[in-house]
């Protein structure tokens, strides 16, 4: 039998909890800080998730720590419905927060892996994303990014056959716009919500749905919603080979998280996937 949360914190020395904190910005998990007799640690609990979700975060936050680019909460304990982190506190942002965090980011990705995907299959949101390892870019991007979600929304009624269409034939043809790159690992849900001013006003990344992808493919993902401060991109270009024209390509990278977003909250998000379709697939 699974051990619970408050056995867990009983047997580790944190005794019980003497009070709990909602935190905001979670829309699959409830977050919360649990004050103890060792101090704080946060909590992500969803009785409803995945057996194997939170698992898969603890991996991915472990893999980001292992890099030793960016700060990263510790990995306490997880089990099938919670995951134990710790506490990084909170503060407003130092005035080198965006500066450090494109450096950070930079260093992060100037370590090259051997190929395309992860150790384990995880999750963006709550979207299974697949990472079976592959050593040719554009083809993972292809088959475990855009045709997998596209084909996930055409049977969910969410793209007709000739979305599906064009969308297999961008896929096949990413070498057109996207040049060849080395995997790294992305933190894979880069937007500002996932990422934490700690205590002492600097950054740190939550939330990761990470993998060994394209560099760029993370720096899309960080335009998608309003975009950083322009001293994040100005850092990463100064520490990094950032190709000048990133920017051009974006939408395609994007294009995987809008068939999420699509999938996850609806038709709302079925525009800005055709016009990304039109673009490219005529």
């Amino acid at each position: 039998m699974p051990q619970s949360l408050e056995d867990w914190l009983l047997d580790n020395g944190y005794g019980a909890i003497r009070r709990r904190q909602m935190l905001g910005g979670g829309c699959i998990n409830d977050v919360s800080r649990l004050y103890t007799s060792r101090g704080t640690i946060v909590l992500k609990q969803n009785s409803a998730a995945p057996g194997d979700m939170f698992r898969a975060e603890a991996e991915g936050l472990e893999a980001l720590a292992a890099a030793r680019a960016i700060r990263i909460p510790k990995v306490l304990h997880h089990a099938q419905d919670y995951l134990l982190l710790e506490d990084l506190g909170e503060s407003s942002t130092a005035g080198d927060y965006w500066t450090l965090l494109g450096e950070q980011l930079a260093a992060l990705h100037a370590q090259p892996q051997p190929q395309f995907g992860f150790t384990m299959n995880n999750y963006c949101g709550s979207t299974t994303q697949i990472n079976t390892l592959t050593g040719n870019g554009h083809r993972f991007f292809a088959e475990q990014r855009l045709m997998e979600l596209g084909h996930r929304a055409y049977e969910a009624g969410l793209l007709d056959s000739t979305r599906r269409q064009q969308l297999d034939s961008i896929a096949t043809r990413l070498d057109r716009w996207i040049p060849a790159q080395a995997a790294v690992l992305i933190h894979g849900d880069l937007w500002s919500g996932n990422i934490h001013c700690d205590k002492r006003g600097q950054p740190a990344l939550i939330d990761p749905a990470c993998y060994w992808g394209w560099a760029e493919a993370e720096l899309a993902m960080t335009t998608l919603f309003g975009g950083f401060a322009p001293a994040f991109y100005d850092a990463y270009a100064a520490a990094s080979g950032l190709e000048a024209d990133w920017r051009e390509r974006a939408s395609l990278y994007n294009l995987y998280h809008l068939l999420n977003h699509l999938l996850l909250f609806g038709g709302s998000y079925v525009q800005s996937v055709s016009a990304i379709l039109d673009r490219y697939g005529n």
